[in-house]
């Protein structure tokens, strides 16, 4: 075995590969000693020792040296092909090993690749030295990719398959907004502003929070670009989802009505003990700040981090009332505590169910036999308002299955009616008219005529 051709052969896969040349060097005496069994057995004490600055191998049985002129004789044709099967698969690993570490580095990272094949509405991205999976639940609603496609996604997941490196890839991560922010605005990418916090409901509606360190930048006018530029080219990338920017503000008194926009907000009620936040709106901007199926709500309170409730100043007074009285009824709560109680926000059993005795004990001077017989109550109260919930809505589909049953019934009865006179045009040219079971004679004009169901 020659040391220099060894080494060259180490220094060409560490170069191709872009493997580690100790791994290279491992992977080589555990294929000479794995040749070296095969020939002398699995009984001999054999040891494998490549020399790193020469690449000359050494190979000792039971403490003896083999001689190196000997030692290729020894291995043998079988076990040479030994030697570079345990090769390729150490190889193999360490490929592995190093595009999993390059890919780990880089999650949640946007990575650029081509569509290479379509497998079930999952699309297979080529990205040079991997594939990496884009499942059909992390695409964009209503996007779709055809082979050739250049497609932009960040790294979900990495993680090892056999020999393999699986790459899971998302373009509905809400980290792909931020990764595009990055991109197309620079001074996102140069930490002039900062994206505080994001909020994405992907193919819809993204909410991000934006802020900035020096007062003389316009944070949001900056992500804006002139007439739109910049973030026309993120809504593009995301298939014209829209984009609500607003600016950050640590106190929730102001980033609470930010991120509500375009709603106008009257007041805001922090409620600290339950994480929660009471918007109060007028009549008019109430349909505005829940937006279409509670989505900008929803995506608000993401974005602040709290529970966001948004009623009118009516319906607040209507349940603070309702939960003063029904706070005052329970056992061994007093009206004072039921007011302290609706003053921190709780302002449902379902709410008080969840207190903590402590807080409870403090608010009300109570004793945790008290505070537990409290909490119970609440707990049995909030099933049975939720059962009876249930049951109204039940009881409501029902009848809007009536009310739309009789609505039918209402539309096809003039089709029958119709059918009924134009058959009577014709009964002197004695058309016989089959009335089917069930359907009862109407009153046309005084004439007795049916409704026609069966054959004419």
């Amino acid at each position: 075995m020659n040391g220099p051709e060894l080494l060259r052969i180490v220094d060409a896969i560490h170069r191709d590969k872009s493997i580690n040349k100790e791994v290279v060097f491992e992977g080589i005496e555990q294929a000479i000693l794995s040749a070296a069994r095969k020939h002398y057995g699995e009984d001999e004490v054999i040891e494998v020792h490549v020399e790193r600055s020469s690449g000359h191998p050494t190979v000792k049985t039971n403490g003896v040296e083999v001689d190196s002129d000997a030692l290729g004789e020894l291995l043998g044709r079988v076990s040479a092909q030994t030697a570079k099967q345990v090769m390729i698969q150490k190889i193999r690993e360490a490929e592995r090993d190093a595009l999993f570490d390059e890919y780990v580095d880089q999650r949640n990272q946007i990575v650029t690749g081509t569509v290479s094949k379509l497998e079930g509405g999952s699309s297979v991205i080529n990205l040079g030295k991997v594939e990496g999976l884009l499942p059909r639940g992390e695409q964009i609603p209503g996007e779709g990719f055809r082979v050739g496609d250049r497609v932009r996604a960040i790294v979900l997941e990495v993680r090892k398959s056999g020999s393999r490196v699986k790459i899971i890839l998302s373009r509905t991560h809400v980290e792909f907004v931020r990764r595009l922010f990055e991109i197309e605005i620079p001074e996102v990418s140069e930490r002039i502003i900062e994206v505080r916090s994001l909020a994405r409901e992907a193919g819809y509606r993204s909410k991000v929070a934006v802020s900035c360190f020096d007062n003389n930048i316009d944070a949001v006018g900056a992500c804006v670009g002139v007439r739109g530029a910049r973030i026309k080219n993120i809504t593009g990338e995301l298939g014209d989802e829209k984009i609500d920017i607003v600016r950050w503000n640590d106190s929730l008194q102001v980033l609470v009505p930010n991120a509500l926009q375009p709603a106008e907000v009257e007041d805001v009620i922090l409620c600290p003990m339950l994480g929660r936040v009471i918007v109060l709106v007028r009549d008019d901007q109430l349909s505005l700040a829940i937006g279409k199926r509670g989505q900008n709500v929803r995506l608000a309170s993401k974005l602040v981090g709290w529970d966001i409730e948004v009623m009118t100043r009516e319906e607040l007074d209507e349940q603070l009332e309702r939960a003063v009285q029904a706070f005052s009824e329970t056992p061994g709560v007093t009206a004072d505590l039921a007011e302290s109680l609706v003053a921190q926000g709780f302002l449902s059993f379902d709410d008080l169910s969840v207190i903590e005795p402590d807080q409870l004990a403090e608010m009300g001077g109570l004793t945790e036999e008290q505070c537990d017989v409290v909490v119970e109550h609440a707990e049995r109260e909030s099933e049975r308002l939720e059962q009876e919930q249930r049951q109204r809505r039940v009881q409501d589909k029902m009848h809007s299955n009536q009310e739309h049953d009789r609505q039918e019934q209402e539309r096809r009865s003039p089709r029958i009616v119709e059918k009924v006179e134009s058959v009577e045009l014709n009964e002197d040219a004695g058309i016989a008219v089959e009335v089917p079971p069930g359907i009862e004679h109407l009153d046309s004009g005084g004439a007795d005529s049916a409704a026609i169901g069966g054959d004419v």
